[in-house]
């Protein structure tokens, strides 16, 4: 048997991929067996089969060999002889009831263990998987959450007799569903015969396995029923497309036509690279192609990228980001770092590097993102932040995407590197981090700056970046303003860069008090984005660490079919309700105050001390929300060593904490959501009514009812207003409203009145929130109790506030009530002056002599000559 090697043979994740040797490997895999059980009872055919069997694949480009049992070491042996890797899976009864008894249960694992002693931390092996395919119906007869719980059992199982390994388990379409973020790598056999499916299912795929590798398990073809010819065609597009997708490797099933399963052969399926005589088949010169030319065949088509880099005092971190573009492996890049008035020696980092190289005055990063969009000479326009460094294939996936999409821009994920110090691996747990936004698996709302791309052209369009926003909010603004437009922006998973986190609290601190003064910019420019608390309000799903935990998790719906008969069953969640998360919202914290402000007056009259049990209350929901947000978290965090997660769980609770407040503080300075619309509305008090108000539009030129609406909409949101549609149970077309308190509703109504003359009707009525509602019955109450008790410094207060919010209501009514008049009155005006115009145009046309002349000028004036 051949000596055990040093551990640092044994491969290791990195990023979306593996590393070994500190190098980037592609599993190019195939699967072995299971074979017809020898004397010994081992399921592998006799070794000097074996030997030919690792020869042939390592001639043909194949790198890693697939098992579903356990094999000989002498097996082992043979495959580091040939430079082969091995997946070993782990074999237990898993197509049975193998949870009924504790007994039953125990034997699994302790069969588990010992088949990872028996592999003696072989050199050759690649990982190990601990089941493969448990059928739908046990895991619906014990439901997905005992299911994944024992999975994780055996997981641990492995990694504490073996904690150097990589372990997987082996899953498939339908049982998607299971939770198994616990793992190291995710791996899903997956057939699919039809290009299209397969792409987007492996979109899917990459969304369950967020950061982590993905490794199609098994792949394949039966020849027997499809034909040689056709095998190699399949496996040879989707070997590519698995590559292409950012996928970590695949398995192709199988090596060889001679399978075995039950004890007996099985004779009706061909899905071998080579026949049961070990006859090589077309198919396996095919893989050994894709193998060779994998990722991609060629880079001739690839666009030249500008890769963007704007710094304001980055001297920290700019040299990794400027080392690892050095590394890109993509043939047509050019490097522009913009130093943006830097007072460190940012700029003379920069010049030691082959980069283009603009120093300006300190002018934001919004204008330091188009100088370099001006000086570049790229179809894509790729900025990265100066904080964080590509991994080598970054451009590569990038330009992928844009060849095989009509994409105007292509984010990808931001990954916090692994040998961090412990404060920034807590930020990278902690809210406020960039995310992306996913509408579908492919389609992003938002990507965020440290890792986006765009087409020039369409950068251009739309006139560059915002230069209101001078340090965050800019990549969220160009994203909307992209889609505005009619783009859609697309998402590469495997597209990722290494995103350094803040390094201290007072650096994250600072950090989110600027995005708090850049959601105050984005509401002041978007209203209709944000709901009536102020919180933006998004269409797709958010993905990223550090997130929220709910105290109410959303329901989980998983569609098994009719008795659990589907193919692909995949879970559906609830949408998202942002109340689960308040307490965490900045404004919460006013409403805390309050209590604390209440509980104050108690002095005088001890009924309010009652508010003080109530203060501390909310205090500690928001303890408990950030303990339980930061514990999921950092139990997900692999790259913080067991003796440190106690110190990491305590510091990411604490910034889970200080978030909102660190928001609250940048968002007072630009507008908190309670303040937008001032008391000097009152001077609009006789356009106030508690009754429905109707107001109507003549229209001379017919028009649908939508585009009506459309119009009025438009103008509400010029007056910055939130504005929103009415559903489909909706008895309203169009809401619109100022703040939390108090909002209008529209309805429209058309009557014809033929040769296309409308008159359209427009009702509004006032809607107060159950907010306000039950702020003004807690103040009247408050308010009376302490003038009935004589305590007239608290009833002055209250009272007072009482009025206040009162006023506020109606100053907030006024104004509304006010500019829909004035919006629907700008509508009817413009209406009014095309009808002149037409007059005006006929009245010419009518002192036209020529007939002729006089039909071709009305049709010009209709649009219909060009």
């Amino acid at each position: 048997m051949i000596e055990v090697k040093e551990l640092i043979d044994r491969p290791s994740i990195d990023g979306k991929f593996f590393n070994l040797k500190e190098s980037r490997i592609y599993i190019k895999g195939v699967t072995y067996g299971t074979f017809e059980p020898n004397e010994s009872g081992d399921l592998f055919p006799p070794l000097e089969i074996v030997e030919k069997d690792f020869l042939l694949m390592s001639k043909n480009g194949i790198n890693t060999v697939r098992t579903y049992t356990v094999p000989p070491l002498k097996i082992l042996d043979i495959a580091l002889k040939h430079n082969l890797k091995m997946m070993i899976g782990m074999p237990w009864e898993q197509h049975l009831t193998f949870l009924d008894t504790k007994e039953q249960e125990n034997d699994i694992v302790n069969r588990v263990r010992q088949n990872i002693i028996d592999c003696n931390h072989h050199p050759a092996i690649f990982a190990y998987a601990i089941g493969n395919e448990i059928p739908s119906n046990i895991v619906r007869w014990y439901g997905d959450k005992r299911i994944s719980a024992f999975l994780k059992k055996l997981y641990k199982t492995v990694k504490k007799t073996d904690p150097n390994s990589l372990v997987t388990y082996v899953n498939y379409p339908t049982t998607e569903y299971l939770d198994l973020s616990f793992l190291d790598f995710y791996c899903f056999n997956v057939f699919l015969e039809n290009e299209e499916k397969l792409t987007r299912y492996l979109a899917k795929l990459h969304n369950l396995a967020e950061d982590k590798p993905l490794l199609l398990s098994e792949i394949g073809l039966d020849s027997m029923r499809n034909g040689l010819e056709r095998q190699a065609v399949t496996l040879d597009w989707q070997i590519r497309k698995i590559f292409e997708k950012g996928c970590a490797g695949c398995f192709v099933f199988s090596w060889t036509d001679d399978w075995w399963r039950g004890g007996l052969p099985i004779d009706d399926w061909d899905f071998g690279l080579v026949d049961r005589e070990r006859i090589p088949k077309p198919a396996l010169e095919s893989v050994k192609t894709a193998f060779e030319e994998m990722p991609y065949k060629g880079s001739a088509d690839f666009p030249l990228i500008s890769i963007v880099v704007c710094s304001y005092n980055g001297s920290r971190t700019i040299r990794d980001t400027l080392e690892g573009l050095k590394k890109l492996e993509y043939p047509n890049y050019e490097v522009i770092v913009v130093n943006d008035g830097s007072k460190d020696n940012t700029a003379e980092i920069a010049s030691e590097f082959d980069v283009h190289l603009i120093s300006t005055e300190n002018r934001g990063l919004s204008n330091a993102r188009n100088t370099g969009m001006y000086a570049s000479n790229g179809e894509i326009i790729a900025y990265i932040d100066d904080d964080a460094y590509p991994d080598p294939k970054w451009l590569t996936y990038l330009a992928s995407t844009y060849l095989d999409s009509n994409f105007a821009g292509v984010g990808g994920h931001n990954l916090p590197p692994k040998k961090a110090e412990l404060t920034s691996q807590c930020v990278a747990n902690s809210p406020g981090g960039p995310c992306h936004v996913l509408l579908d698996d492919e389609v992003a709302e938002h990507i965020p700056g440290c890792n986006m791309s765009f087409k020039k052209s369409v950068l251009m369009e739309i006139g560059g970046f915002d230069e209101v926003f001078r340090a965050a909010g800019d990549d969220v603004d160009i994203c909307w303003r992209i889609q505005e437009k009619g783009y859609e922006i697309g998402f590469h998973h495997s597209a990722f860069v290494w995103h350094h986190r803040r390094s201290s609290l007072r650096m994250y601190w600072k950090q989110q008090e600027g995005y708090g003064k850049a959601e105050a910019l984005l509401e002041k420019k978007w209203p209709e984005k944000y709901n009536s608390l102020g919180h933006l309000s998004w269409r797709g799903h958010i993905y990223g660490s550090g997130l929220t935990k709910s105290f109410y998790p959303r329901k989980r719906k998983i569609f098994y079919g009719s008795q659990g008969s589907a193919l692909f069953q995949s879970v559906y969640n609830d949408s998202y309700n942002s109340w689960n998360s308040i307490s965490l919202m900045p404004e919460y914290f006013f409403i805390i105050g309050f209590f604390g402000i209440v509980s104050i007056f108690g002095f005088e009259l001890p009924l309010f001390g009652i508010a003080f049990p109530v203060f501390l209350f909310m205090l500690g929901i928001v303890f408990f929300q950030s303990a339980l947000s930061a514990a999921k978290a950092i139990r997900k965090n692999k790259s913080i060593p067991s003796n440190q997660k106690l110190k990491g769980f305590a510091i990411t609770t604490y910034m889970h904490f200080i978030q909102p407040l660190a928001r609250l503080k940048g968002r007072i300075k630009y507008g908190l959501n309670p303040s937008r619309g001032s008391l000097a509305n009152l001077k609009y008090l006789n356009s106030f009514s508690i009754f429905p108000q109707m107001v109507s539009v003549w229209s001379e030129k017919w028009q649908e009812l939508s585009e009506m609406q459309f119009n009025l909409k438009k103008e509400l949101l010029k007056k910055k207003l939130k504005v929103k549609n009415g559903g489909d149970y909706d008895r309203w077309d169009l809401e619109y409203k100022i703040g939390p308190f108090i909002s209008a509703r529209a309805l429209f109504t058309v009557e014809e009145h033929g040769m296309g003359k409308q008159f359209f009707k427009i009702k509004q009525r006032l809607s107060l929130s159950i907010l306000p509602e039950l702020l003004l019955v807690g103040l009247a109450i408050v308010s009376f109790l302490a003038f009935k008790n004589q305590a007239y410094i608290s009833f002055s207060f209250f009272g007072t506030m009482s009025i206040l919010l009162l006023l506020k209501i109606l100053a907030d009514s006024c104004y509304l009530l006010r500019t829909f008049r004035m919006s629907v009155e700008s509508i009817d005006s413009k209406l009014s002056d095309e009808l002149d115009n037409n007059k005006v145009l006929s009245n010419e046309v009518l002192n036209i002599e020529s007939p002729r002349l006089q039909k071709l000028m009305l049709e010009s004036r209709d649009g219909n000559m060009i």
